[in-house]
C-alpha cells in the first residue's frame, strides 16, 4: 500500500511538473530572447542561454518609444479602476447579503444574467454612447463603468460576505450602530482576502486591458503600455530583441503583483463557496 502511495505521489508530481514547464516554457522563452541579438533568437538549435548577455536591448526599447508616459498613463488608470472596483461592488454586495429588501433575489438573477453578455455585442452601443456625450479620447470610458461595479465581483464579494455570521449585525444592531457602521467596521474588516482578490483582479484586469483603450484613445500621449507595446511592434516589427524586451517590462508589474496576492486569490475564492 505504502509503495503503490509513493508511486501515485511520485506520478502526480511528475505530471505537475511537466505541465508547469509547459506552463512556463512560453516566458522563458520571452526572457532569453529580451537579452538576445535578433539573430541569435531563431538559431538552430535553439540556444537557450544568451552570450553575451544584451542588457541594452532594454534601455534602447523603453527609449525608441516613450514607455515612461505609457507606464505614467497606465498607472493612473489601474489604480482609479482598482479603486472604484474594490469601493463599489463591496457596497452593493453587502446590500445583497446584508440588506432585506423586496426583489433581492430577482435582481441578483438579473444581475448574474448578465454576465453571460459577450462585451463584444455591447462594444458599438457603448461606444456611440460615449461619442454622444464627447468622452472619447479620454480615460472615462475606461474608468466610469469600473466605478458601478461588474457583476462578477458583485458576485464574489456577496458570497463571501454570506460567510460572515449574522449574529455580528444582530449584536451591531443593538448597540445601535447603523448600516455604514457595520459595513465599515465588521464587514470589511473581515472580508480583506476577497477585498484582495477584486483589487488583484482589477489590477490585472486593467494593466492588460488592449480593447478598451484602443477603441476609445486616439492620442498617443494618452496611450497605455499595452497600445504602446502595439505601436513599438508596428514601428519595430523586425527587431525581435527589442520586442521581447519590451516586453518583458510590461508584464513585469503583473507577475510581481499577481505573487505578491497569489495566497489570498487561493484563500478568498476558496471561501466564496463555503455558503450560498
Amino acid at each position: 500500500m505504502r509503495t503503490r502511495l509513493t508511486l501515485s505521489k511520485i506520478a502526480v508530481y511528475f505530471i505537475m511538473i511537466v505541465g508547469a514547464v509547459f506552463c512556463l516554457l512560453p516566458m522563458i522563452w520571452l526572457v532569453r530572447s529580451s537579452l538576445m541579438t535578433s539573430g541569435q533568437i531563431f538559431e538552430m538549435p535553439p540556444v537557450w542561454v544568451p552570450s553575451p548577455f544584451k542588457f541594452s536591448n532594454y534601455r534602447e526599447a523603453l527609449t525608441t518609444v516613450d514607455f515612461g508616459l505609457y507606464f505614467k498613463n497606465t498607472a493612473y488608470i489601474t489604480v482609479m479602476c482598482l479603486v472604484g472596483a474594490i469601493i463599489s461592488s463591496a457596497i452593493t454586495a453587502y446590500s445583497f447579503a446584508r440588506i432585506q429588501w423586496p426583489g433581492r433575489k430577482l435582481v441578483f438573477g438579473l444581475l448574474l444574467s448578465s454576465m453571460m453578455l459577450p462585451g463584444a455585442v455591447t462594444l458599438i452601443p457603448t461606444f456611440i454612447g460615449w461619442k454622444l456625450v464627447g468622452l472619447i479620447n479620454t480615460y472615462y470610458p475606461l474608468i466610469l463603468p469600473v466605478w458601478f461595479a461588474s457583476a462578477f465581483d458583485i458576485f464574489l464579494l456577496r458570497q463571501f460576505f454570506s460567510t460572515i455570521p449574522k449574529e455580528l449585525d444582530e449584536a451591531a444592531y443593538v448597540d445601535g450602530a447603523s448600516h455604514f457602521t457595520i459595513f465599515w467596521k465588521i464587514i470589511l474588516p473581515l472580508s480583506k482576502p476577497a477585498l484582495i482578490v477584486i483589487g488583484l483582479f482589477s489590477f490585472m484586469n486593467t494593466w492588460n486591458d488592449f480593447m478598451g483603450p484602443l477603441v476609445y484613445l486616439n492620442d498617443e500621449k494618452k496611450y497605455t503600455v499595452a497600445l504602446g507595446l502595439q505601436m513599438f511592434q508596428s514601428l519595430h516589427s523586425a527587431q525581435w530583441h527589442l520586442l521581447m524586451a519590451a516586453s518583458t517590462v510590461v508584464i513585469i508589474p503583473v507577475i510581481i503583483v499577481f505573487f505578491a496576492g497569489q495566497k489570498y486569490i487561493i484563500e478568498g475564492v476558496t471561501l466564496t463557496g463555503l455558503k450560498g
